[in-house]
């Protein structure tokens, strides 16, 4: 079966999730939290770098281990199962075996969606493609990419990262699938530049993946406002903790607030990065002040 027709036969399985694509909110119902929490594969990179853990165990791995249902791939752990179909059924069958939903694929190494060279732009627009058709596979909403730029100047690089992203995101409309964007370097992780790209690619797949912990010389909180306005997941990077179990590096009651005050009620992922503490103590700890938060704020939303 090729690809077209894997993802046209597949459809039926996941028509629930193409309605809510474009969107991520779990659910408007009264009863429903604040947010959901969801794992990001990266959070055991480590893990899997030394093959103690495979991407097709992963989903199970995030329910047995922390009661979380809901995942984010990242592609480096699959990179050659892009177009295999036989390998992306088994992971999407597992996933619904357990009632896990797959929520995006990160993607990396895919070259430079701003590239300055038109022909290199179009090639990274193209390496994406494989990953967008693997989202639809899988039943996922979007796919993160980087916003990675070349240019003369600014206005260059910001010409050129409109382009790429506006293939891509055409490419992506007809799937039901979002082409979100994190602060992950460079000039992505300049909120106001980002927030200006996305509103001038005007599309409503393309939109934004607000990183805790991405924004280094741009005030984080600023750019958690910037980009917001676009956002369709969160990542809630955690590097360690102090004595009480808050994070040190970012106050997680300001920027959830910022995050619901947006009107955000969508899945918070966490992304643990730190290597003081082992990666499950890490996923456990940032499960563990999600949850305190939302307790929390229910009180007052």
């Amino acid at each position: 079966m090729n690809r077209r027709n894997f993802i046209k036969t597949s459809a039926a399985t996941i028509v629930a999730n193409a309605l809510t694509s474009l969107n991520s909110p779990a659910s408007n119902s009264p009863t429903a939290p604040l947010f959901e929490i969801s794992l990001a594969e990266w959070s055991l990179h480590r893990t899997i770098w030394k093959k103690q853990l495979t991407n097709l165990d992963f989903p199970k791995y995030a329910k047995d281990q922390f009661g979380i249902t809901a995942v984010e791939y990242v592609n480096v752990f699959f990179k050659d199962k892009a177009l295999d179909n036989k390998y992306l059924t088994e992971l999407k069958k597992r996933t619904s075996d357990e009632s896990i939903k797959n929520l995006l694929i990160m993607v990396d190494a895919e070259g430079h969606i701003g590239a300055k060279n038109l022909k290199q732009r179009q090639q990274a627009v193209d390496n994406h493609k494989k990953w967008v058709e693997a989202a639809k596979s899988l039943g996922c909403h979007s796919i993160r990419v980087n916003a990675h730029t070349s240019g003369k100047d600014r206005h260059e690089k910001t010409l050129n990262t409109i382009d790429g992203l506006t293939k891509l995101s055409e490419f992506a409309k007809p799937l039901n699938i979002n082409i979100i964007v994190e602060n992950h370097g460079g000039l992505s992780s300049d909120g106001a530049w980002l927030a200006n790209v996305l509103k001038t690619v005007n599309l409503p797949n393309c939109g934004s993946l607000p990183d805790f912990g991405n924004f280094y010389k741009y005030d984080r909180y600023q750019g958690i406002s910037d980009l917001m306005p676009f956002a369709k997941g969160v990542s809630a990077k955690s590097n360690a903790f102090d004595d009480k179990g808050n994070e040190k590096y970012t106050d997680f009651y300001k920027a959830m607030k910022i995050c619901l005050d947006a009107g955000y009620r969508g899945h918070v992922g966490i992304e643990w990065a730190g290597n003081k503490i082992s990666e499950p103590e890490g996923i456990l700890k940032t499960k563990a002040l999600l949850e305190k938060i939302r307790k929390s704020m229910t009180k007052t939303n």
